[in-house]
């Protein structure tokens, strides 16, 4: 592999607006039973952006390789690391394939507590896909609260989640690839799968700025957990 001297690229990132969803994860009234159910959404929600890390890290993706290589080690995610990171095991379910039918109203209803006539009635097209407004599902979310339908309230906040932050393709719009998602239960492959389309598919064109939305807490986790254990390493290795 060469580690010569690399070929600076220059991107600009989109940091996906959170500040409405991280407010309604303030209201979980049991946060260790809300992880039980749907991982560590609270706690990836909280994390920071540090400046400058994304645009530096992604200089260092080989596209051959399909990994972050550096003179003394590799960065490459692994099913094993992002279930860790997510808190939610890796289940038997098929993974979301993109095949799946569009979810019926009544399906949706039932893991939501949502009514299907308000399902049916916001249900809507936005950017060639179907999917549901974040402020219909956010109004609905605030209600369950206030009505102290605490199951319903996780369930739709969850699912805000799954849309706006986890797989967003839309601003403000949760569509139907993260609805299908999060109904099959299974969204840590599909996250792996989605980093490595990702970082290879939207820098393929380095003469060009780019606006990417990336799951930038994602790569800041595992930044710093492999530079912990390289450090480790490498101290042991002196010792």
């Amino acid at each position: 592999m060469d580690f010569g001297r690399r070929q600076t690229q220059k991107y600009t990132f989109k940091n996906p607006e959170l500040e409405s969803l991280r407010k309604l994860g303030d209201l979980i009234i049991n946060p260790d039973s809300f992880e039980e159910k749907y991982g560590k959404l609270l706690s990836l929600l909280k994390t920071g952006m540090t400046e400058g890390l994304l645009s530096t890290l992604v200089q260092f993706y080989d596209q051959v390789y399909h990994c972050f290589t550096f003179p003394d080690y590799q960065l490459m995610p692994t099913l094993e690391e992002y279930s860790h990171l997510v808190g939610i095991p890796i289940s038997d379910r098929d993974p979301f394939s993109g095949l799946e039918e569009i979810p019926q109203d009544s399906t949706i209803a039932k893991f939501t507590a949502l009514k299907v006539s308000d399902i049916n009635a916001h249900m809507t097209t936005k950017g060639g896909i179907l999917g549901l407004p974040a402020r219909f599902l956010i109004s609905r979310a605030q209600l369950f609260f206030v009505t102290g339908n605490t199951l319903a309230f996780e369930a739709v906040f969850a699912l805000l989640t799954y849309g706006l932050f986890l797989f967003p393709n839309i601003d403000k719009f949760v569509d139907n690839n993260a609805i299908r998602i999060f109904l099959i239960r299974n969204p840590v492959p599909t996250l792996l799968a989605d980093t490595y389309h990702s970082v290879p598919h939207d820098f393929s064109a380095p003469s060009r700025q780019k606006i990417f939305t990336i799951r930038h807490n994602f790569f800041k986790n595992r930044f710093f957990r492999f530079e912990t254990r390289i450090g480790q390493n490498r101290k042991g290795t002196r010792a």
